[in-house]
């Protein structure tokens, strides 16, 4: 398509930040709301972009995911509010599954003057990170090493996480659809995280706002088996209603926070 200067200048900022609402397009253009729409019905259709209910976000595979160190640079700032209220609610002494994602690694910096954590982990950032502390044990599963991230996957990784019971399972996610489901692209990493669920006896989810309605090939959980999720913006339709009817505990890193409901 021959696209105009606001176009490109649109497409530019949805591909920077991932997702974005159709209002907050509107202000960042000075545009009003109707031609926000135009213009998205009109990219959607080229296929440069996909829409969703109340925003749009870059057209993604169902099968496989972004490379590691451009999802690094995704998302920065929200990224780190999210490992910020991670860490400030994870108390000293306690226990932890981590898993593969570049928002759990942001959490471990956050954990670094923490005393007495015990942290078991397929993520070798995350093991790398945590280290230095010398009040941290850190325990690395064996299995696997995917080279592009540095996560462990495989049945030897599912088997030696299995031996473990902890106080909180911190998970990080590809995306989460509006059936309610949590999903991922490796069923290999898929069957760690479930492991991880099941051995924890709070699961928490960090999930930036463009998790939102973003598709992937693989079910790793429902909403319903989380207790928090902790994210940068409130979310969008139809998920206040589908984590209220699970009984979620909704963490916005802004500062806001859904009271917990069980």
């Amino acid at each position: 398509m021959n696209s105009n200067p606001r176009q490109l200048k649109l497409l530019a900022v949805v591909r920077e930040r991932g997702s974005v609402t159709v209002e907050e397009l509107a202000e960042q253009l000075g545009v009003t709301l109707q031609t926000v729409r135009r213009d998205v019905q009109r990219m959607a259709e080229e296929g440069l972009l996909t829409r969703f209910h109340g925003g749009v976000r870059v057209p993604s595979s169902t099968t496989e995911n972004i490379a590691h160190q451009q999802r690094v640079r995704l998302h920065v700032g929200g990224k780190a509010a999210i490992a910020r209220a991670v860490a400030r609610q994870v108390p000293n002494g306690c226990s932890l599954l981590i898993n593969i994602g570049t928002t759990t690694e942001a959490i471990a910096r956050e954990l670094l003057h923490h005393k007495g954590l015990r942290v078991i982990t397929n993520n070798l950032n995350v093991a790398a990170i945590l280290s230095p502390n010398p009040d941290c044990e850190v325990i690395v599963a064996g299995g696997v090493v995917r080279a592009r991230d540095l996560g462990i996957i495989g049945e030897p990784a599912v088997d030696f996480i299995a031996q473990f019971k902890v106080d909180i399972g911190l998970i990080g996610i590809s995306g989460i659809e509006a059936d309610g489901s949590l999903r991922d692209f490796d069923y290999r990493e898929v069957k760690v995280a479930q492991t991880i669920i099941q051995q924890s006896r709070e699961v928490w989810l960090a999930a930036d706002h463009s998790k939102f309605h973003r598709p992937a090939m693989v079910e790793l959980a429902r909403l319903a088996q989380i207790d928090r999720l902790f994210t940068d913006k409130p979310a969008p339709e139809p998920f206040p209603q589908l984590l209220a009817e699970a009984e979620v505990q909704c963490v916005v890193a802004e500062g806001h926070a859904e009271p917990k409901r069980k």
